[in-house]
């Protein structure tokens, strides 16, 4: 059950970001999981945060907002400029009023309300933060070499260095005991938000295809939050083979333990 909104407490939205053409895996969002498509589990997931005062899908597909409509999800239609998730949830966030924007990659059906909650709970608290995101501390293995699984390295009070799909860092003498993987969901100041789309990408930000690069590129601070849970991100069809394996582990039963320790 969703908190009591109070008028004078903070506003915070989420805004889902979807588009039909990814590059490894088309029109994955529509892709059928444990009977519901993974755009619908992502927005049911993030329905379940109770500091968020609405959700909303960003997208400038018919077949997406016809889907969000189908199971009753709200959709805001956007322009085909975009060229990120952030650059789409700003241009949907335009109209709205809000202080957060609490931006959820569409592919993400394993994201849990509770991640959000503690970065809208993190925002609230400290109202220097511009920009919040998680990571997952994870001990070393193949994951490390896969680029599509983000990694980052913080400084000693949790801010963000650099996020790489390369391994960071770099392998030394002994393997490192544990690195920390992304989770690509970012917690904006509604007003930096606006600011920082506007700013062109970087040359770092191209030549990683990471959107979050362009914060620090251009000198601002990433608070990172850890987080118990780990998710699965649908980028391939072989990620949606894997979800559908650990959706099949999570309905045989002992589904609050498995949640959390997706390997």
């Amino acid at each position: 059950m969703k908190a009591t909104k109070s008028a004078d407490r903070t506003r915070a939205i989420g805004m889902i970001p979807a588009r039909w053409g990814a590059t490894r895996f088309p029109g994955k969002l529509l892709a059928r999981l444990g009977g519901r498509s993974v755009i619908e589990r992502v927005y049911r997931r993030a329905a379940e945060a109770i500091h968020l005062d609405t959700v909303y899908v960003a997208t400038d597909d018919p077949r997406i907002a016809r889907e969000v409509e189908g199971f009753g999800g709200r959709v805001i239609m956007t322009s085909s400029l975009p060229r990120t998730g952030t650059e789409r949830s700003a241009e949907a966030c335009r109209e709205l009023e809000a202080e957060i924007v609490i931006n959820i990659q569409g592919d993400e059906p394993f994201l849990r309300g509770e991640m959000i909650d503690t970065v809208v709970r993190e925002m609230v608290r400290d109202p220097g933060l511009t920009t919040v995101t998680l990571v997952r501390k994870l001990a070393g293995g193949a994951w490390l070499d896969d680029p599509n699984q983000v990694k980052a390295v913080l400084d000693r009070e949790g801010f963000a260095l650099y996020f790489s799909r390369s391994p960071i860092p770099a392998p030394g003498p002994a393997p490192p005991p544990f690195a920390f993987k992304h989770i690509g969901l970012y917690g904006y100041r509604a007003d930096f938000l606006r600011r920082l789309v506007e700013l062109p990408p970087g040359p770092l930000e191209i030549q990683e295809r990471l959107e979050q690069l362009r914060v620090l590129e251009y000198g601002y601070r990433i608070k990172t939050l850890e987080s118990d849970y780990d998710t699965i991100g649908i980028d391939t069809p072989e990620d949606l083979k894997r979800a559908r394996a650990h959706l099949t582990d999570l309905h045989r039963g002992g589904a609050e333990a498995a949640e959390g320790k997706i390997e």
